[in-house]
């Protein structure tokens, strides 16, 4: 650990909302920071919004300081168009972190199931009411992106040594 604490900013990609959270571990107990669910208007370009996305991260990562970022791998089963706009952001996301440095952890849906409920084929409804069982977050998350941002960072708190 870096100063007795590791601060993870983690996301869960998207172009149209974005979840992000910073938590803290230290003395292997994780609180978190920061969460929101950033969102982009429809009808706006693109190319806009994925630039948006990186300010966004960019804001974030110089706010919070964060050493580590935790970001959920893409998964697709049927929209096309939607997975390549969800690509590119993703693409922006990480190079955000890697231009400040951070080392860069990637979970899968799976691995964030797991990690979080020790089930893999967990519902929504099972891993948000883990999150709440494992971290006070503070205020009422209204967002399923907010929340799988804190799942996906306290994932990484709980499998990467640090």
């Amino acid at each position: 650990m870096y100063n007795n604490f590791m601060r993870i900013i983690s996301i869960d990609p998207g172009y149209e909302r974005v979840g992000i959270a910073v938590l803290e571990k230290a003395a292997g107990k994780e609180k978190v920071l920061y969460s929101n669910c950033f969102k982009t208007k429809a009808g706006t370009d693109l190319n806009q919004r994925i630039m948006l996305v990186g300010e966004e991260t960019r804001r974030v990562i110089n706010e919070f300081q964060p050493e580590v970022m935790a970001v959920e791998k893409l998964f697709f089963t049927t929209n096309q168009k939607t997975a390549m706009g969800v690509s590119e952001a993703r693409g922006v996301i990480i190079n955000e972190a890697k231009q400040k440095g951070l080392k860069v952890f990637e979970y899968t849906p799976l691995q964030v199931k797991m990690a979080v409920t020790g089930y893999g084929k967990a519902t929504k409804g099972q891993v948000i009411s883990m999150v709440n069982k494992l971290v006070s977050i503070g205020k009422e998350v209204k967002s399923d992106d907010e929340m799988d941002a804190i799942a996906i960072g306290l994932t990484c708190a709980a499998s990467e040594k640090f």
